[in-house]
């Protein structure tokens, strides 16, 4: 099994040769040699949430979260691929908007029938529901995914903001409502209730239900389509998943014992060792790019397009091959590096290399 030193010496031998795109060349090689091991179409969808930024910027949980600007990256990584190869995604994210999620689900599966998620490291709530949209996972030892339980962002005392469960949040009002009939408590609770807007205990449930309702559809259309009683264990899964009281916490990491125990189709990624190393050399590349340049979001094929969101000056910027080079991935144009952001006003489409 590679390790991230191994890949690291890698990277300091491509620097010593002066590659001005080090980063790139060495992510976009694994990505390649993926590709070639499981002659299946490899995309790599991943954001800097497990990394500390290199240089001292202000950044949005936004920028490394699951939103609907994520779509241009999905259409710019996955146009050029053929339907007929599958589609293996490459997965760490920390989650992000149910919404959006659904929609590059509904993307993904307009054109491939065959569909795998591999996740590396971690993929956590929206990220799993995205998981859970796949024929199969593919999980190591090492391997997380999360509660699917959504959150809700509530303005306490003095203005601080905090992320609290839409469960939780149900819960505390039901037990607020319970002791408030002893008026002697009313000046204990009026302080924590004056937090909660007019509607948020209804988008609480509506939620709730809403992250439950796109597991259960999209694991009995999918994942477990043909099995027995699909509709009833993709209920329950959802279920589970979305229970806070279950896990206590949203970001409680399931490893792939619990998640097959629930009833998630896993495989063991070392059962094909050479497919561990490679998607495991992938992560590590990636991981180099994060720690050593402003990158915050990666979204790549293996025939060369990418589409990069870094911070500094806010860049998005999409590279693709030239024609009639389908496999070998090129950097990006104008001599900046993917992920490093230029002296330039921020950027958004796609930009082709002559």
């Amino acid at each position: 099994m590679p390790s991230w030193g191994t890949i690291l010496g890698e990277l300091n031998q491509l620097q010593a040769k002066q590659d001005p795109r080090a980063f790139d060349t060495l992510r976009r090689k694994y990505l390649v040699a993926l590709q070639n091991h499981t002659r299946r179409n490899t995309v790599l969808y991943a954001a800097r949430w497990t990394h500390a930024l290199p240089i001292p910027v202000p950044v949005s949980p936004e920028q490394v979260m699951i939103t609907d600007e994520d779509m241009e990256g999905f259409m710019e990584a996955l146009t050029p691929l053929p339907a007929s190869d599958g589609l293996d995604l490459i997965l760490h994210s920390p989650g992000g908007s149910a919404e959006a999620t659904e929609a590059l689900v509904s993307y993904i599966r307009s054109k491939f029938a065959d569909f795998r998620v591999l996740i590396p490291h971690a993929a956590m709530s929206a990220a799993t529901m995205l998981s859970t949209s796949s024929n199969r996972i593919s999980m190591g030892r090492q391997s997380s995914i999360g509660p699917i339980d959504p959150q809700f962002t509530v303005t306490g005392e003095g203005g601080v903001a905090r992320s609290s469960p839409a469960q939780a949040i149900l819960d505390q009002f039901s037990l607020a409502k319970k002791e408030c009939r002893d008026r002697n408590n009313l000046a204990a609770w009026v302080p924590m209730l004056t937090q909660y807007g007019p509607a948020l205990l209804v988008q609480c449930e509506e939620s709730l239900k809403l992250s439950r309702e796109l597991v259960k559809t999209w694991l009995a259309k999918y994942m477990l389509k043909g099995q027995r009683n699909a509709g009833m264990k993709a209920s329950t899964i959802a279920k589970k998943l979305a229970k806070h009281t279950m896990f206590k916490t949203h970001a409680r990491h399931i490893d792939r014992d619990s998640a097959r125990a629930m009833g998630l189709v896993i495989e063991d990624m070392e059962q094909d060792p050479k497919l561990e190393d490679l998607v495991l050399s992938v992560f590590h590349s990636m991981s180099l790019t994060f720690m050593g340049t402003p990158t915050m979001k990666l979204i790549e094929n293996h025939l060369g397009n990418a589409w990069v969101r870094a911070v500094q000056v806010n860049i998005v910027q999409a590279v693709r091959p030239p024609a009639g080079k389908p496999t070998m991935p090129l950097p990006p144009p104008g001599g900046v590096p993917t992920g490093e952001p230029s002296q330039t006003p921020s950027e958004i489409g796609p930009i082709s290399t002559p």
